[in-house]
């Protein structure tokens, strides 16, 4: 088992942890904003937004909510913690819905999930109207985080927190002193997918905080550390490691203002760290690395490289002053980029620390709260998901000759089943060892290799696997090309050919392919897959490609939807 290389508190709860953590940090920003006013910014610090979630608390108790389901929907915002720490920390049962999920699929949770109340931004007024009007949920209390009274029955999160901080002024102690259980179900998630098909998540708080202390363990925060809030909060990578991580160590968060303006953001905010999935990253680096050859620089970064990677063996670190330039273009203060979610490109990972910016790679599930292993400050190796974290055991089930076979996890961090699935659950939790779903293999170190999703694989009739993820990160390094999708095309023989969905950039396809006729740059983007395919095993190669500029089918946090992309093809 791996063992903790930095100091970490242990937290009963996450009660427990605003606690000793407030204690503590309580003076330092929280949450930063901009302002009206260039270059001047808003701050609300740890102790403010702990007195927030105090008096919300105090109020929701006060309403008749202890102990029920409450959820939240919403952009990015800071009343979205404090809602989402107001039911958690001593209501009840916090739900935190997907932002972007269609008004049917919306109403078709908040029925499954048995909520008795909701918090959401204007952006969902009329979907909540509609639900109100048809009443048939367990609704209760409908809480617009924008209004700044009561109307036509809408409760006003403002109000509903000022009549807390009066409850809590008369001597009101019931959210303050409520009791949790941490080894109930304090957070309900739903994994992406359709209504249908998305499952219920049940996590405790021991859940959580047992992968908090976990993360604190091997990647270290400080108070100055400033994190940028892009993944959708609901989303537990987002939530657990961008927004609970960094409460709890006494730094900040900033919200970015959408996907253009990442790089304005992080400058502005001047962002230390972030989390984020592979293609924000991987376009990030091929475009400053762009920016370079633009300015005729590309030969002296590399010669750059070579002299800071041999200085560095040496324990002398010459990065931010020889990369100066380029770590200005972010702030000068960005130190950490954290990828999950889907394999990052080698390329991007290995880049990026050349550069002097920390990356480091890490895997997780819903199920899991959501970390199992990742890259930290002692332990990296480039192309794996680093080893799996101090509290949990992993192992590889059923491998194959070449020790691939499915991931398996155990922990405190393990879910405790799905949400009235009894045989999903079943399927899943094993003798407490969690069924990942994904391919991978351990190497002898611990390191972690995912192949690929196991339900993803092409099983072609000479018994060879495909994996598509393998093949995608290679057509992804081609020049010229924004994403891919490989699948399986059924031949008549029972077999499978190789076929592959790419899109390509229709900004840049002049500049970079030479062309936007897009038969032409078919046959360009054809020619270099044959060079990709002279790389692999003749079973591996590509016969067939699709190309086009419409971006492909994704969730919220940047996945390709699979099921979806293979209706658009076959």
């Amino acid at each position: 088992m791996r063992k903790p290389i930095h100091e970490f508190v242990e937290y009963t709860d996450l009660k427990d942890m605003l606690k000793k953590s407030g204690e503590k940090y309580g003076n330092r920003p929280a949450y930063v904003f901009r302002t009206e006013e260039e270059g001047k910014f808003r701050e609300i610090t740890h102790k403010e937004f702990r007195d927030e979630i105090n008096a919300l608390g105090t109020k929701l108790i006060n309403m008749g909510l202890k102990d029920k389901r409450v959820a939240v929907i919403s952009e990015n915002r800071y009343e979205w913690g404090v809602d989402y720490l107001a039911v958690a920390a001593g209501t009840g049962v916090i739900v935190p819905l997907d932002k972007a999920l269609p008004d049917n699929e919306i109403e078709s949770l908040i029925i499954r999930s048995e909520v008795e109340a909701i918090f959401y931004s204007k952006k969902y007024d009329e979907v909540m109207n509609r639900i109100r009007e048809q009443k048939n949920t367990k609704l209760q209390y409908f809480i617009s985080m924008d209004l700044d009274k009561e109307e036509n029955g809408v409760k006003s999160q403002k109000e509903l927190t000022e009549e807390g901080r009066k409850l809590l002024e008369e001597g009101n102690r019931e959210f303050l002193d409520s009791k949790i259980d941490n080894e109930k179900m304090g957070i309900m998630l739903f994994t992406s997918g359709t209504t249908a098909m998305s499952k219920a998540v049940m996590l405790s708080h021991k859940n959580i905080c047992s992968n908090l202390q976990d993360i604190t363990a091997v990647i270290k925060l400080t108070p100055e550390d400033r994190f940028l809030s892009f993944l959708p909060l609901h989303h537990t990578f987002e939530c657990t490691v961008g927004f609970l991580y960094p409460i709890s160590t006494g730094g900040s968060i900033a919200f970015c203002d959408g996907i253009r303006h990442i790089a304005e953001n992080i400058k502005e905010y001047k962002i230390t760290a972030m989390i984020s999935v592979p293609i924000l990253y991987e376009a990030m680096y091929k475009k400053v690395m762009k920016a370079i050859e633009k300015k005729g620089k590309l030969e002296t970064v590399k010669k750059g490289i070579k002299i800071s990677n041999f200085l560095l063996k040496f324990g002398i670190d010459i990065r931010k002053k020889l990369f100066k330039e380029i770590h200005d273009t972010f702030g000068g203060k960005l130190r950490l980029f954290v990828s999950g979610g889907a394999a990052l490109d080698p390329d991007t990972e290995k880049g990026f620390n050349e550069l002097g910016i920390t990356m480091y790679q890490g895997y997780g599930l819903t199920e899991s709260s959501p970390v199992i292993a990742a890259e930290d400050d002692k332990y990296r190796r480039i192309g794996s998901i680093g080893k799996a974290l101090p509290s949990l055991d992993v192992k590889i089930d059923n491998p194959d000759e070449d020790g691939v076979g499915e991931l398996l996890a155990k922990g405190p961090s393990m879910m405790l089943g799905y949400y009235n699935n009894e045989e999903a659950t079943k399927e899943t939790l094993k003798d407490g060892w969690l069924y990942t779903g994904d391919l991978a293999r351990i190497d002898k170190d611990g390191f972690i290799f995912i192949s690929g999703r196991k339900k993803f694989v092409i099983v072609l009739k000479n018994g060879k696997n495909i994996f598509p993820e393998e093949l995608e990160a290679l057509i992804n390094k081609i020049e010229g090309v924004k994403e891919s999708f490989v699948y399986g095309r059924p031949e008549d023989d029972g077999d499978y050919k190789i076929a592959a969905k790419i899109v390509y950039d229709k900004e840049n396809a002049k500049e970079i392919l030479g062309t936007t006729d897009e038969n032409e740059i078919k046959e360009k983007i054809w020619q270099e897959v044959k060079k990709v395919n002279k790389t692999m095993p003749a079973y591996k190669y590509i016969r067939d490609i699709i190309v086009t500029d419409k971006e492909l089918i994704k969730t919220t946090t940047q996945k390709v939807k699979r099921a979806e992309e293979i209706k658009t093809v076959l």
